[in-house]
C-alpha cells in the first residue's frame, strides 16, 4: 500500500519552476530518504505533502488522500527547535496532547508512555533549557508519535548533533519503523541517507536517481575513490590532482579533496610524486569506498555544499 504517493508534481513562483515533474512512491512503513542540497526542491516537496503549499499541477496522495484530508496521519518535525525552553518535556507534550483532543487523563498516560518510548522519562519534569540538543530533538519526535500518526517525516533531524547523540537518535529512529511506521527522512547528510531502504536523489526540482542506498553505489560505476587530506588547498593543487581523476573531476572537502580512478593502486605513489613536485604535503591518502555525496558529484558535477 502506497503511504505517500507523488505524480507529475510541479510547482512554480512567478516563473521560478521549483519542482519539475517530482513522482514519487513511498510504500508503508517504508524507511525513505529524500537527499539533496537546499534550493533543491525538498522543502516545497514536503510543504505540499503536508498541504502547507498547493502544487501548480500534479498529485499527491497521503494513503489515498489529498494533503488537506490526511493530516491526522502525518507527525512532522521540522530542522528548527519547536519545543517550550521554558516548559518542562512532560508540559510539552501534555500541551501537544490537549490541541489533539485528549482528556487530561488520556493524556497523561499517553505521555507517559511516549517519553518512555523516547527515553525521558527519567528528565520528563525537567525545563527543556537544560536538555541537551539530542534530548531536545527526541522530544520533538516525541510530538509525532500520538496514536494515528502512520507518516513521520523529519527535515535534517541531525543539524548539530554530534556522532554519538546522532547515533543514539537513529537508534530511536529504528524502533519506531519497526512499529510499522513510514519515515521520510530530508536530509543532505549520506551518512543519514545510507541508513534508509531506500534514497531518492534530488537536486533542481527533479528526482535524478532512486534506490537502495548500495544499488545507487553501484550503478553510478565509482570503483575507486581516493581520499587526500593536505596540508594547503590551492587552485594548484585541485588542478594537478583532477589530472589523476575520471572527467577531471574532483571534489573538496574540509580537509582536501576526492579523486575517483580505476587503478587506485597505481594512481597513489604517482599522486603522492606530484605533490612533492609542487610543494604540497599529503598528511592522509587513503582508498575508501564511494559514498551517497560522491554518487551526487557523479551525476551532477556539484557537491551539495556547492549547490547550497
Amino acid at each position: 500500500m502506497n503511504a505517500i504517493y507523488v505524480e507529475n508534481l510541479t510547482k512554480k513562483y512567478g516563473n521560478d519552476e521549483v519542482l519539475k515533474g517530482v513522482n514519487l512512491r513511498i510504500e508503508e512503513g517504508e524507511f525513505y530518504a529524500l537527499m539533496g542540497p537546499n534550493g533543491s526542491g525538498k522543502t516545497t516537496l514536503v510543504s505540499i505533502m503536508t498541504s502547507v503549499r498547493s502544487p501548480t499541477s500534479g498529485k499527491v496522495e497521503i494513503y489515498g488522500r489529498r494533503p488537506e484530508q490526511a493530516k491526522e496521519f502525518i507527525g512532522y518535525v521540522p530542522q528548527e527547535s519547536f519545543s517550550c525552553p521554558t516548559l518542562t518535556g512532560k508540559e510539552n507534550l501534555m500541551y501537544f496532547a490537549r490541541l489533539l483532543g485528549y482528556t487530561k487523563r488520556q493524556a497523561e498516560r499517553l505521555v507517559d508512555e511516549i517519553l518512555d518510548k523516547v527515553g525521558l522519562s527519567e528528565e520528563a519534569n525537567k525545563r527543556v533549557s537544560n536538555y541537551s540538543g539530542g534530548m531536545r530533538k527526541r522530544l520533538e519526535v516525541a510530538t509525532a508519535l500520538f496514536p494515528g500518526i502512520r507518516i513521520l517525516i523529519l527535515d535534517e533531524p541531525t543539524t548539530g548533533l554530534d556522532p554519538s547523540t546522532r547515533r543514539k537518535f537513529f537508534g530511536l529512529i529504528e524502533e519506531i519503523k519497526e512499529a510499522k511506521t513510514t519515515i521520510l527522512l530530508i536530509t543532505h547528510i549520506g551518512a543519514d541517507a545510507e541508513l534508509a531502504s531506500r534514497v531518492g536523489l534530488i537536486n533542481e526540482g527533479k528526482i535524478i536517481a532512486e534506490d537502495e542506498p548500495e544499488r545507487l553505489k553501484k550503478a553510478s560505476g565509482l570503483e575507486n575513490v581516493i581520499n587526500i587530506e593536505t596540508v594547503i588547498k590551492s587552485r594548484k593543487v585541485a588542478n594537478m590532482l583532477s589530472k589523476f581523476s575520471e572527467g577531471a573531476k574532483i571534489l573538496e572537502t574540509d580537509v582536501g579533496y576526492r579523486i575517483y580512478c580505476r587503478d587506485a593502486e597505481k594512481a597513489i605513489p604517482e599522486i603522492v610524486r606530484s605533490l612533492d613536485e609542487i610543494g604540497c604535503k599529503a598528511t592522509r591518502i587513503e582508498t575508501i569506498k564511494p559514498s551517497l555525496e560522491d554518487v551526487f558529484f557523479k551525476l551532477t558535477g556539484k557537491t551539495i555544499k556547492e549547490v547550497s
